[in-house]
């Protein structure tokens, strides 16, 4: 099966941007492939430098029940392509044109099925033609410089345009408030048996207090023989609040909680 080998810095940048814009690798929740991706990571990311994938990696520990790793990360990681064509697909969707996704489309062979990744069969293509199309002696060339679509000679007058127009961005950019990112969980809070005081539990639960954490809409939801579990919903703010802890403090009220699950997690 072939293989994409990534320097730690590409891997973690890589899938900080995918987990930027979604929760899970594909789909809507949690699958084998996000497990899979999980057991690529000898160590847990940091929330400081890499935050949308410390969110997803505490996340898919927490549901799936796998123990977060406190090793030291190798200087590259190998990924099989083929499980990770849509994980990739969506990467170069969502920053098709940064340096990164050159790379990484660059080191990608034989092309996937552009019918279904065609940013990915777009790059690898464009990455494979312009590499053909270059000079034997210009084989020193720095490679980080190499766009796929640059056809002329740099022209002075543009290339100073161009660096007013991105200093102009960047300072504007700047100028903006700080986006926090927020997170919408779906809580379920099991009780121990049908003679459990739901609305006490409620009471409790919706008493507990965290900065970031914002309480929603709940219901009680039958499971069986007389039993109801409730669901609860809350909006976190992601550098903030921990699910972890949160359901730890949950689970502190002993006397009516037998166990609290994830039942939905999506960014907002």
């Amino acid at each position: 099966m072939p293989e994409i080998t990534l320097s730690k810095s590409e891997f973690y940048d890589a899938f900080n941007r995918l987990f930027e814009h979604y929760s899970y690798v594909k789909g809507v929740s949690a699958s084998q492939a996000d497990k899979d991706l999980f057991g690529k990571f000898e160590e847990t990311p940091s929330a400081d430098d890499n935050i949308y994938l410390a969110r997803w990696y505490k996340h898919i520990a927490a549901v799936e029940g796998l123990t977060l790793k406190s090793g030291s990360a190798p200087a590259e990681v190998s990924l099989d392509t083929v499980p990770f064509y849509h994980a990739l697909n969506r990467i170069l969707e969502c920053d098709e044109h940064s340096k990164l996704t050159t790379t990484i489309a660059s080191k990608l062979t034989p092309a996937p099925a552009e019918p279904t990744h065609p940013y990915l069969a777009k790059w690898v293509k464009s990455a494979s033609s312009a590499k053909k199309d270059t000079p034997a002696d210009d084989e020193d060339d720095d490679d980080d410089d190499f766009d796929p679509f640059d056809d002329e000679e740099p022209d002075p007058e543009a290339e100073r345009i161009k660096e007013e127009r991105l200093a102009a961005y960047k300072a504007k950019k700047a100028a903006k408030p700080k986006v926090i990112a927020k997170s919408s969980v779906l809580l379920d809070c099991k009780p121990w048996d049908d003679e459990t005081d739901m609305a006490e539990m409620e009471e409790k639960i919706r008493a507990i207090q965290m900065t970031g954490l914002h309480w929603g809409a709940s219901k009680l939801v039958p499971v069986g023989f007389g039993i109801r579990k409730l669901q609860i919903q809350c909006t976190i703010v992601d550098d903030e609040v921990s699910t972890d802890d949160l359901i730890d403090t949950i689970c502190e009220f002993e006397d009516h909680v037998q166990s609290v699950d994830i039942a939905a997690f999506n960014k907002i």
